[in-house]
């Protein structure tokens, strides 16, 4: 495979409806390691499917090196499938065994190739992500959904692909897994391209790929060097602006300084030609000489305003748009040593067995306490916090609750109205807030102006988010306990940072289920529970 493995020459692309995503992109990409960054709507999966050969361009070309592999988000398997169909390999499988068993047809010869030690390999490749006991005859539809995403990963490394396409690979994988994960994506030497919001998988990453504004730039390092890259291009550019606001204020000031002393002048030059009793032809032709010696320096003061604005412009271009929420909310706060929730010898039967262990599970939460969450697929988590908000009545148990709100925020953010807009969304959650207050709450949660009319079902990931994050923080009452399960699933970097912006600001207590550990830093978690085995067990160390 030459150095360079993926080319894209002057790409365009549009939808059917003619909505333009791309418009003459061009960038190479070499072997190693590539996170592609970019907010939500930017485009970064429709990149990854024009490079897979899912979608074609407009105009313009895409051009890989090698053996392609592609692990898309939403993976397009369904029940019925078995392990070894998915992986791609029950094929040979069969004519393995079929030549065992004394068939030496040439076409089980033809399918089996180079590889007879097929199954030594897909063995191999589980094992490395977790799967090691997993059986090849075993149905797809009774897998969970961090099983699926490793079976399909493990079905992409089997091909030996030079390149190696993946979009949210760590989406539904607990931690285990996810560390799995990214060691098998280390040792990987071809050409990986992936799309992320998985900060410790991008700091794996050799360089980071970031689109935006029509272009995809480059920049040396993991995710850590990109941020440190783009605080300091933001500095330079913020010293830039604020010179050339300077610079425009200073030709104007002297464009203005001109125009007066050309207008004395004028002044005085009549008085002394009145003065001076001289023909009236002579001192028309005085008159208009000095009238154009002052329209040219005018011009002259106007050209170099009009350049130091345009400087101003394109030193404004360069700043990327401030995108922080800043909150105070004071009417989440909650006295320290409060209980919120109590819960003894919890216990929920799904199909007549136990979620939990015989005993069931006690938890207690006080004060503005911060949790997380964590433990492996399938351990009963999101059941948990069904029992917090009372959605599901425990089997067995005793649980009271505070009189102070429980707001709950799931992985599909569906606590809105989609036919409803923002603002209207807004005040069915806070009715008493005057109107004029809650459009300036909106506003803080970067809903200006039409944005804060939009409908709730056009909103992207990250805006459908915000929306919900006003509507439940600002709400009339407001929460004092508020859950959260996987809520950085599916969200760009720019909506986790926003989120984590809000949750600092929240003053009250909360559980969150993550397994995203630069998020759970971020965000100030003080007490951690796991769930496994059917056992909530405390734990200060971070989530294995």
């Amino acid at each position: 495979m030459s150095d360079v493995a993926i080319v894209c020459s002057n790409v365009s692309f549009s939808w059917p409806d003619d909505t333009p995503v791309f418009q003459d992109l061009s960038f190479s990409l070499p072997a190693g390691r590539t996170g592609l960054v970019a907010p939500n709507g930017s485009g970064k999966t429709t990149l990854l499917r024009l490079v897979a050969g899912e979608l074609t361009p407009s105009a313009g070309s895409v051009s890989v090196g090698g053996t392609l592999g592609y692990l898309p988000q939403n993976l397009p398997l369904t029940g019925g499938l078995t392990v070894a169909e998915v992986l791609g390999v029950a094929a040979v499988i069969r004519a393995i065994d079929a030549v065992e068993a004394g068939d030496v047809s040439e076409e089980h010869f033809t399918t089996i190739g180079d590889d007879w030690d097929i199954e030594e390999r897909t063995r191999a490749q589980l094992d490395r992500l977790g799967l090691a006991g997993l059986a090849l005859d075993r149905d797809l539809g009774t897998l969970s959904g961090g099983q699926i995403v490793r079976l399909g990963l493990a079905a992409q490394l089997l091909r030996r692909p030079d390149v190696l396409l993946l979009d949210e690979p760590t989406n539904n994988l607990d931690q285990e897994a996810r560390h799995r994960l990214y060691d098998v994506l280390t040792d990987f030497t071809g050409c990986l391209l992936l799309v992320s919001h998985d900060r410790a998988l991008l700091d794996r990453m050799e360089r980071i790929a970031e689109l935006g504004s029509g272009e995809l730039r480059l920049y040396g390092g993991d995710f850590t060097a990109y941020e440190e890259a783009v605080r300091a291009e933001q500095e330079v550019a913020e010293k830039n602006v604020r010179n050339a606001e300077q610079e425009v204020k200073r030709e104007k000031r002297e464009m203005q300084q001109a125009r007066e002393r050309a207008e004395r002048r004028a002044s005085n030059a009549a008085r002394n030609l009145k003065n001076a009793g001289l023909p009236r032809i002579f001192a028309g032709t005085m008159k208009r000489g000095a009238q154009e010696s002052a329209g040219r320096a005018g011009q002259t003061h106007a050209s170099r305003v009009a350049d130091a604005q345009t400087r101003l412009d394109q030193a404004g271009r360069a700043l990327r748009e401030d995108q922080r929420i800043s909150l105070d909310l004071p009417d989440t706060r909650v006295p320290a040593g409060r209980t919120l929730f109590l819960g003894e010898g919890m216990q929920v039967h799904h199909d007549g067995r136990p979620v939990f262990a015989d005993a069931g599970v006690d938890l207690t939460i006080r004060g503005p306490e911060r949790i997380a969450l964590t433990g492996p697929n399938g351990a009963g988590k999101t059941t948990l916090l069904r029992l917090l908000t009372g959605d599901l009545p425990p089997g067995d148990g005793l649980i009271r609750r505070n009189d102070g709100r429980i707001a709950y925020l799931s992985q599909r953010l569906d606590l809105l109205d989609e036919d409803r807009t923002v603002a209207e969304n807004f005040a069915a959650f806070a009715p008493e807030r005057p109107e004029a207050e809650r459009m300036n709450l909106l506003a803080r949660f970067l809903f200006r102006g039409v944005r804060a009319h939009l409908p709730v079902g056009v909103l992207s990931g990250g805006e459908r988010l915000r929306a919900t994050l006003a509507c439940v923080l600002c709400a009339d009452p407001a929460p004092h306990l508020l859950l959260l399960d996987e809520p950085t699933n599916n969200l760009d970097l720019v909506s986790v940072g926003q989120l984590e912006s809000a949750l600092t600001s929240y003053q009250g207590a909360f559980l969150v289920v993550s397994h995203d550990e630069r998020f759970l830093a971020e965000i100030g978690v003080n007490r951690r529970l796991r769930l496994a085995g059917g056992t909530l067990t405390e734990t200060g160390a971070p989530a294995v």
